[in-house]
């Protein structure tokens, strides 16, 4: 029941057979899962008496059914009173951390935070906004250890947040090999320091296929880590926002395979210069609303 779950998380079905399991095994989450699914179908007037036992269940046993997980992982998300996405600061202590968040029950989602002391070296380092070359280019940013993401199973995973991790190329590199199953469907990949190099690695991974949401902003993405992107072929939202791509990188988004699927595209004007406003706003291969968007740009 819980690998279904793990796999198809809007199953109610399948809640609801769980649900019956817990409550024989007196797990209060089976009552839990009930009074959700009444209050999700139940008639206004009734809405806030379930709400309220619904919030005071929670409460009192929210602090034992955390103390699951391992010290050093914090829940993010929940979901019938169960951890689906988990956070996990970066240490030498992280990657043993993250193995056993991971093998939490229904944990799907993962978020890996720059430590405390990474976090004082970007501040130092960017201050307001990030310095630049002569060609527009981010700089490089303070390294992250990167080999060690490749020591980790990150297999399993739905969603998976590196934001602010700046792990730069040789990161991503071991980041495609730390993803075996190609179930990530959220990829966010912030501020990471990722170039084409990377970016290209990710894409040639069959781990990656499955990604639909996409977010690359502030990186150091080129027209040629654009193209590279078309190995995303089930993409649906993407954040390019804050790297240099250009009129060649507009061109390459509108011939990429996904163009067609896109709900959802955070780009700036000043990205890809006048010539790819005009390149968006005139592609076929594009949603009407994007094209009508870039229009307006």
């Amino acid at each position: 029941m819980e690998q279904r779950l793990r796999e198809c998380p809007d199953d109610e079905a399948a809640w609801g057979a769980y649900g019956d399991r817990l409550r024989h095994r007196g797990d209060v989450r089976g009552e839990l899962i009930r009074l959700e699914h009444r209050h999700a179908h139940a008639r206004p007037a009734d809405r806030d008496d379930l709400r309220h036992r619904i919030d005071l269940l929670v409460e009192e046993h929210r602090q034992r059914w955390d103390a699951e997980l391992p010290p050093g992982v914090n829940v993010e998300t929940r979901r019938h009173g169960f951890a689906v996405q988990v956070a996990v600061e970066w240490s030498e202590q992280a990657p043993a951390l993250i193995e056993q968040a991971l093998r939490g029950r229904l944990v799907t989602g993962l978020r890996i935070r720059a430590g405390a002391e990474a976090a004082d070296a970007d501040a130092d380092y960017y201050g307001d906004e990030p310095d630049f070359d002569e060609y527009d280019m981010p700089l490089p940013p303070p390294p992250h250890e990167a080999g060690a993401l490749a020591g980790i199973d990150l297999g399993g995973l739905a969603e998976l947040s590196l934001a602010y991790f700046r792990f730069g190329d040789a990161g991503a590199e071991a980041l495609a090999a730390a993803v075996s199953d190609g179930r990530i469907e959220t990829l966010d990949l912030r501020h990471c320091g990722i170039g084409d190099a990377g970016v290209t690695a990710l894409c040639a991974s069959p781990a990656f296929r499955g990604v639909r949401r996409l977010r690359l902003q502030r990186n150091r993405l080129t027209a040629e880590g654009v193209r590279a992107l078309a190995g995303f072929e089930r993409l649906e939202e993407l954040d390019l926002r804050y790297n240099p791509i250009g009129p060649a990188g507009a061109r390459a988004l509108v011939e990429a395979p996904f163009a067609g699927s896109l709900r959802r595209l955070f780009l700036y004007g000043h990205d890809v210069g006048d010539a790819g406003v005009r390149v968006l706003a005139n592609a076929p291969q594009l949603p009407t609303a994007l094209r009508s968007l870039w229009r307006s740009v």
